[in-house]
């Protein structure tokens, strides 16, 4: 059996590489299913400069229909902007959730062309909490995963509520998975 990490033969049946320390895959038994743990999604306060700025641009054009200016479709027309990025940026907000697994971790990017990654919970490397200011004000954050199959591979949950709680449950998972 070869490892995956550095190609060395180790034994037929070991748990762990004897020359990096990489676990080796074990096959899996047909009884043990996937399921699903905990969906995650970026808060709507991640999009609130959308939804304020249909706000004001839908108070500009309430404001032109008020004043009857003329011709009256220009304040129509900003109103219906207005409701429109409103409705982008509410349509923005439901296509990003990542969904964590008893196997793995699932981003979902997109609502017609999609990007889906995934990683396996026993490639985690680590996870990593972010909160700056304005965030920390409204329990916000962005946790960041880090595989161990490659330096450069990460999954970042941007915006997440309470990203402490959803670092510890991925921290868990992992730890059960590993067991």
């Amino acid at each position: 059996m070869r490892c995956p990490q550095c190609g060395n033969e180790t034994q037929q049946g070991a748990a762990f590489c004897a020359r990096c320390g990489t676990r080796m895959f074990a096959p899996k038994p047909s009884a043990v299913r996937e399921y699903a743990l905990a969906t995650f999604r970026p808060s709507l306060w991640y999009y609130a400069n959308g939804f304020l700025v249909g706000g004001i641009l839908i108070a500009i054009g309430g404001r032109l229909l008020y004043l009857k200016f003329q011709p009256i479709q220009v304040g129509f027309a900003v109103v219906g902007l207005g409701v429109l990025t409103w409705l982008v940026t509410m349509i923005r907000a439901r296509t990003v959730n990542w969904s964590l697994t008893s196997d793995r971790l699932i981003e979902k990017r997109g609502l017609l062309a999609s990007r889906r990654r995934e990683m396996e919970l026993a490639d985690i490397r680590s996870v990593e909490v972010d909160k700056r200011v304005i965030q920390r004000m409204f329990g916000l954050g962005d946790v960041t995963i880090a595989s161990a199959a490659s330096a450069d591979y990460a999954i970042r949950l941007h915006e997440i509520q309470d990203p402490d709680n959803a670092a510890e449950t991925i921290r868990k998972a992992r730890l059960k998975r590993m067991a």
